[in-house]
């Protein structure tokens, strides 16, 4: 019986060694390195090492001893219980030896790749309806256009990709954080995925923010916690968020020659939930070239990878993938790649009105009175000079160097002309020929 949780269908513990869907070698190796490398001996420590439900694990230990590579050593003391210990025999800890030298993997037992296919299924990125109230709860910290939140809600509620752009300092990053806050409910990530028997770790503390447990009933007849397959981590909805670091190496999977493993490239963590491309244009690679590489997985919602022996298979694709940029999309795309992002919002700056509203608050949060008078100067001397272009990150950049110079001089804080003219002095450069 599947078990849910707000709203996301929880994988199904294995009752049987055969749900596994894995090689039983693969199995029986993980076993004996994990007992190998942690000198665990009692069914139940192991078990929780390897992430299997005792019973799915003594399965395991029973293969391991006919095979004579365990061996049992008893009951333990009276203060340990009656469980009974294991340990490796001579030719176990030669099959551990050598199974280390094909891969260091060892502890949680990964999920067969189609086996994760159907828990991604369960707990689909597409499967969200985001509502009004949601995002703008989200959201409420920033002061935003009112038909801003109309088009985030149809394209965050799709699935499919978006593409923010307009003028710098606008809050498109901001934005993007608080379309993740609003999504707000758990998915299961997988420690570590099979496939072609080799292992791919997903699960990165890192990436993955793990969610508390659920707080149960002590009244309850039935107790959920714990009733999932713990080969997976109960996690938030996850976050990738790259800026122009992003290279094209960091889609592909990341082969460790020591451990001889993978590493999930960062969409892959970001199954579920979001992958924010931040200050596209600025990235080594053109915008262009790193679109051409999400046409496939945007279109067809499955990504293809490739094993060190240059071997490629097919992974599910199901994140929401969130372009932000400072350029007009045309500048940087050719036609066909525009069609292939579902959604172009424009973050514009503020109105003066709205910029106000943002000083306002800005200034009451870091505790500087405002005076009618220093911004009756700001708006009728120093912004026509940039012809009235205003920024959402403005108001908390001229406020702090206020504060700076308030602090500096050991005055309270205050706002005058002659300290909004030096503020406003360091928010710009001066054109000017430099003499070398």
């Amino acid at each position: 019986m599947n078990m849910q949780v707000s709203g996301v269908v929880a994988p199904p513990r294995p009752k049987t060694l055969s749900e596994m869907k894995l090689a039983l070698p693969m199995m029986r190796d993980i076993l004996i390195k994990s007992m190998f490398r942690t000198n665990l001996t009692e069914a139940a420590a192991i078990a929780k090492v390897i992430c299997l439900p005792i019973n799915v694990t003594q399965e395991l230990i029973d293969i391991a001893r006919s095979q004579l590579l365990l061996e049992a050593t008893g009951t333990l003391s009276a203060s340990s219980g009656s469980e009974m210990g294991y340990q490796l025999t001579d030719a176990g800890r030669n099959r551990a030896n050598e199974a280390l030298s094909q891969s260091e993997y060892y502890g949680a037992m990964p999920v067969p790749l189609s086996v994760y296919h159907e828990q991604i299924k369960r707990q689909s990125i597409r499967n969200i309806q985001v509502t009004r109230d949601q995002l703008t709860g989200a959201m409420g910290h920033l002061i935003l256009p009112p038909a801003l939140i109309g088009n985030l809600g149809p394209a965050v509620s799709s699935g499919r990709s978006i593409l923010m752009y307009g003028p710098p300092g606008n809050g498109k990053s901001s934005i993007s954080n608080g379309i993740r806050d609003a999504m707000g409910d758990k998915i299961y990530v997988p420690r570590a995925v099979e496939y072609s028997g080799q292992i791919i770790s997903v699960y990165d503390p890192i990436v993955h923010s793990q969610a508390e447990a659920d707080e149960q009933d002590p009244n309850s007849l039935r107790r959920t916690t714990g009733m999932f397959d713990t080969r997976y981590v109960r996690c938030e909805r996850p976050t990738v968020i790259t800026g122009g670091e992003l290279s094209l190496d960091m889609l592909d999977l990341v082969y460790n020659p020591v451990a001889r493993t993978y590493q999930a490239p960062l969409q892959m963590k970001s199954t579920g939930g979001i992958f924010i491309v931040d200050d596209l244009g600025r990235q080594a690679e053109p915008p262009q070239a790193l679109v051409n590489r999400w046409i496939v997985p945007l279109e067809e919602n499955k990504d293809i990878l490739a094993l060190q022996s240059g071997e490629k298979f097919e992974v599910p694709f199901d994140t929401l993938v969130i372009f932000s940029t400072n350029f007009h999309p045309n500048a940087i795309f050719d036609q066909a790649a525009l069609r292939r992002i579902f959604y172009k919002i424009k973050i514009d700056g503020p109105s003066q009105s709205d910029f106000l509203k943002i000083f306002s608050l800005v200034a009451r949060k870091k505790k500087m009175p405002l005076d009618e008078g220093t911004l009756l100067h700001l708006l009728n001397n120093l912004y026509p000079t940039i012809d009235n272009v205003y920024a959402n990150y403005q108001p908390v950049f001229l406020i702090d160097q206020m504060i700076a110079i308030c602090e500096f001089e050991g005055i309270p804080y205050q706002m005058t002309p002659e300290l909004m003219d030096r503020a406003w002095a360091n928010m710009f450069v001066k054109d000017e020929d430099i003499v070398r």
